[in-house]
């Protein structure tokens, strides 16, 4: 199977390059085209434009930053929609809202290709070790047809149903990411405040009920001030934004996140947005009597 893919960032990079090891023929794009060169010298081809891609290949995937990003690849000229049809699939793995995916799917169809959303679980590592969760919904017949792909790239995929679902699916889940790591954080910064040491607290923590392994992986870097991005900080705002933005449309209460997303939004006033989400403990870190 030859795949398309739009969109090397951390995570498409790592996705297409396992699309590569496992034997799957690869055209790749990406806005600033140097970012394909690795790429090449694993097999990829590289696609001058999105448009390019779709029509050289049946079944193309695109890992987007954002919601605008992800509209641009299809609606601008040399876009997706410019040789989309029937017999080819587009699969938007991007975080957007689910109104944004409504909008790509309408368009893939109205011209006889098939959508399917599926945004994924997982940051760098995961998406370097084929580990990823895949949150699918679409087309399901393009669900089916995907399965040797996602399994390269996801150790579960799962599907939601109607469009819409995995994209609200995605943003339930980062928003609890979120939260949770702010109150992380704040646990951190208390313990080494109140005199503990919060290596203990790790340990402690990763006996208990509320053991995961983001606390456990994240944990001993951020005592470090370490915050290489495996999932960009910046990111993790908008996500925040957009779950919240979910939340007003069906008048649910979410104090919790909304405090969260002031955090991120105070470390990306830092300067902090290109580092890991992670990131958000440097805040608290400089909060004084």
């Amino acid at each position: 199977m030859e795949v398309g893919f739009l969109g090397l960032g951390i995570m498409g990079k790592a996705m297409s390059m396992n699309l590569l090891k496992n034997g799957f023929k690869v055209t790749v794009w990406n806005r600033t085209l140097s970012k394909c060169n690795e790429l090449v010298e694993f097999g990829a081809s590289i696609g001058e434009t999105p448009a390019q891609v779709v029509k050289k290949c049946k079944l193309t995937i695109a890992m987007l930053s954002d919601p605008a990003a992800a509209l641009s690849v299809v609606f601008d000229k040399d876009g997706v929609l410019e040789q989309t049809g029937s017999g080819k699939g587009y699969i938007d793995m991007s975080t957007v809202d689910p109104e944004t995916s409504s909008k790509i799917s309408q368009a893939i169809t109205s011209k006889g290709g098939a959508f399917l959303e599926a945004p994924v679980s997982g940051s760098k590592q995961p998406a370097e070790t084929g580990q990823l969760v895949i949150l699918a919904a679409g087309d399901k017949g393009l669900y089916e047809e995907s399965i040797p792909a996602f399994d390269v790239l996801g150790k579960k995929s799962f599907f939601l149903g109607q469009v819409g679902n995995g994209a609200k699916m995605k943003l339930v889940i980062n928003m609890i990411m979120g939260s949770m790591m702010n109150a992380f954080s704040e646990g951190l910064v208390l313990s080494e405040r109140s005199g503990l040491n919060p290596h203990d607290l790790l340990d402690v923590l990763d006996l208990g009920a509320i053991a995961n392994p983001m606390f456990k992986g994240k944990g001993p870097s951020m005592l470090k001030s370490n915050h290489s991005p495996a999932f960009p900080l910046k990111h993790q705002q908008k996500d925040m934004r957009l779950a919240l933005a979910l939340g007003d449309e069906n008048a649910v209460s979410m104090p919790v996140a909304a405090a969260a997303n002031e955090s991120f939004k105070k470390a990306r006033s830092m300067g902090l947005g290109d580092l890991d989400f992670s990131a958000v403990h440097e805040i608290l870190k400089m909060t004084k009597d």
